[in-house]
């Protein structure tokens, strides 16, 4: 067993660093690439070929060690999102931000409810077991609005548009609307999985409390212990380490998944100045960064192109619809409306219509959780492809040289 899983893990790095690096050739994020070796080596493209050698490669007693392996990953990853959203960024940003943010969660959000009333027979005939469901129905209004921060953080470094006004807006509201995401995500799955035994809202009490804890007691804790001169250990990497998977472990005990408590600690680990500690979040980023193609294994695993049919397909022109013209057009107007020129507005509308790997987590937590079945999860797959992909050409066409303004420099503040 042991010799299968070592192969394994070989075979995805393998496969994700090439396509990763074939992604960058063509203008896209490395993680696109990575995400495509995922599927590849699932049912949808080498479980094609004669002899099922995805079933050979992965065979089903492999699969919960991949898994295991793959939620440490996004739960790291987790971490590193909450820990890179800059408060500094917020504060100085703090309108602009707040109206591309809320007008860019809130749209998609009430155009997928509209959706649901309007082609409820398509979601039905999709997913006919969950649809119509309150868990169900949240999830959706969820899924349609994520923003990927870490993914258009990226974007973003690799365009050099870090300091212009449509990078520093489009980061700052991203950090907001992930934030509000992950919570309504989290209150979704109240009352689902393993929370299903008690009522959904003694879950979201509970998840109110752990904030509570994180936050008011848990970060002042923490911040005095990196305070001190003669702490017991001097690299806080460890101390990162160990709040990230305990914060995990308590959500998934209150009935939730390992994601959020990763996410709150990140939010919750202190900064010195505002600015995340570089010797904690590169070796973070870095460790991610090497076990992430795991989890786009198992991703690509329950992903199978093969079973969307006709009424898939209606359902993915659906939400296409409703996810790009829910983040395009509001974007764009609440940047404007905040001053940014026409091109300025256009490029932040682009980024925040990224989705990437936040949505593939929150799909999978959907999935496991049991709220959406295979089939509505291969659809959702499929747009959020679509939208990360097609960020890149818009920014090609929006961001030639000179086209946008350089935002003013951060200036060092106490940490939030």
């Amino acid at each position: 067993m042991t010799t299968i899983v070592v192969g394994d893990v070989a075979l995805i790095v393998a496969a994700s660093t090439l396509l990763g690096a074939v992604a960058r050739r063509l203008g896209q994020p490395t993680v696109f690439g990575q995400i495509l070796a995922g599927i590849a080596l699932g049912p949808t493209l080498l479980g094609r070929f004669p002899g099922d050698p995805t079933s050979r490669f992965f065979p089903g007693e492999v699969q919960p060690f991949l898994n295991v392996l793959s939620q440490i990953a996004i739960v790291v990853f987790m971490f590193v999102a909450g820990y890179e959203i800059d408060f500094r960024l917020l504060r100085r940003e703090g309108r602009s931000a707040l109206t591309v943010g809320v007008l860019a969660l809130v749209a998609p959000m009430a155009l997928t409810l509209g959706a649901l009333s309007l082609f409820d027979g398509t979601f039905a005939n999709v997913d006919p077991d969950h649809a119509g469901t309150r868990a169900f129905t949240l999830f959706l209004a969820v899924a349609t609005s994520i923003t990927a921060l870490p993914v258009l953080a990226a974007i973003v470094r690799e365009r050099g548009i870090a300091a212009t006004a449509p990078g520093t807006v489009s980061m700052a509201a991203a950090g907001l609307m992930d934030a509000a995401a992950w919570l309504l995500l989290a209150a979704a799955l109240a009352g689902t999985g393993h929370a299903s035994d008690r009522p959904w809202q003694v879950t979201l009490a509970m998840l109110i409390v752990f904030l509570a804890v994180m936050f008011g007691v848990v970060r002042p804790l923490v911040a005095r212990w990196m305070d001190r001169p003669r702490a017991l250990a001097a690299n806080h990497l460890p101390l990162a380490l160990v709040l990230a998977l305990t914060a995990a472990w308590a959500t998934s005990r209150l009935g939730l998944h390992p994601v959020f408590g990763g996410f709150v600690a990140g939010l919750a680990m202190p900064r010195r100045d505002g600015v995340p500690d570089a010797e904690i979040l590169e070796p973070m980023e870095q460790s991610a960064g090497l076990l992430l193609p795991l989890f786009f294994v198992t991703t690509g695993l329950s992903f199978d192109i093969g079973t969307v049919d006709g009424g898939g397909l209606a359902l993915l022109a659906v939400i296409l619809v409703v996810a790009i013209g829910g983040k395009l057009v509001p974007g764009y107007l609440g940047a404007r409306l905040n001053g940014l020129r026409p091109r300025e507005s256009a490029v932040v509308a682009a980024l925040v219509n990224a989705r990437g790997l936040t949505e593939l987590i929150a799909l999978n937590v959907a999935l496991e959780a049991g709220i959406i079945n295979a089939e509505l999860f291969t659809v959702l797959v499929l747009m959020a492809l679509v939208t990360t992909f097609i960020t890149g050409p818009l920014l090609a066409v929006l961001t030639p040289e000179h086209s946008v303004r350089t935002a003013p420099p951060l200036k060092a503040t106490s940490a939030p």
